[in-house]
């Protein structure tokens, strides 16, 4: 007995089984994950550094060259290419495929952290090395204003607030903030006073840079209770 004589013999069978397969195909395709590309991650690692002031020449020769060097003995680099701009340098170094991108960024990082000893110390920060995610790309961009708060506020709002409380949600990998303001103390000079006084702008910047120091200065361990000693230089 086949399935054309059962459904012949058994027409609300039949009609039963049709509706639960297309039941199942309903649901199934609800559920159906469409992608036309696969998610895959490019093996390529950027290096930023951001030396302010410093022209393009001094770029090359003091960032971008000796990071070069010490990323070069980096195993499975495909290509290594870079750019020295007035006050940055990007570094951008592609694996080969067959590459895994979490131990190629843990190689560079290395690489770099041998290399600092090499760079200035007076840059603004260490060197960034972070990996090219494809599911990385920003998503939302919102705009925060306000009728009552200044650019100030509105940063630190901003950073403290919105910043911190968006980055616990589940798959948020990391906020930027674009256009924020930060508190700054501007000096003018009067250059015919500075002669007199046989100063120069580094003089103040020095002078400025001893003020309002805190010094760890030991701590104090008694019987029950330990305290720890700070010096404050005004």
């Amino acid at each position: 007995m086949g399935l054309p004589s059962v459904s012949l013999r058994r027409p609300v069978f039949a009609i039963v089984m049709n509706i639960i397969i297309i039941l199942f195909g309903v649901i199934g395709y609800t559920f159906l994950g469409v992608r036309e590309y696969p998610s895959i991650d490019p093996p390529v690692i950027t290096v930023r550094t951001n030396y302010t002031g410093a022209n393009a020449d001094i770029i090359e020769s003091q960032i971008t060259e000796p990071l070069e060097n010490a990323i070069n003995g980096v195993q499975g680099i495909r290509t290594i290419s870079s750019a020295s701009n007035q006050g940055s340098s990007n570094i951008t170094v592609e694996f080969d495929l067959s590459a895994d991108l979490e131990t190629a960024a843990n190689d560079v990082r290395d690489k770099v952290s041998q290399a600092l000893r090499l760079l200035p110390q007076d840059i603004d920060a260490a060197p960034v090395v972070s990996k090219a995610d494809a599911n990385s790309d920003a998503i939302i961009s919102m705009t925060v204003q306000s009728n009552s708060k200044n650019v100030l506020e509105l940063t630190d709002y901003a950073v403290n607030v919105l910043q911190q409380r968006l980055q616990t949600i589940p798959g948020v990998s990391s906020i930027q903030i674009w256009g924020q303001k930060n508190y700054a103390m501007r000096l003018w000079f009067d250059p015919q006073k500075l002669a007199a006084y046989q100063l120069t702008a580094i003089d103040v910047q020095n002078a400025l840079n001893k003020e309002n120091v805190e010094l760890p200065s030991g701590k104090i361990a008694g019987t029950n209770t330990e305290l720890t000693v700070n010096t404050l230089e005004e």
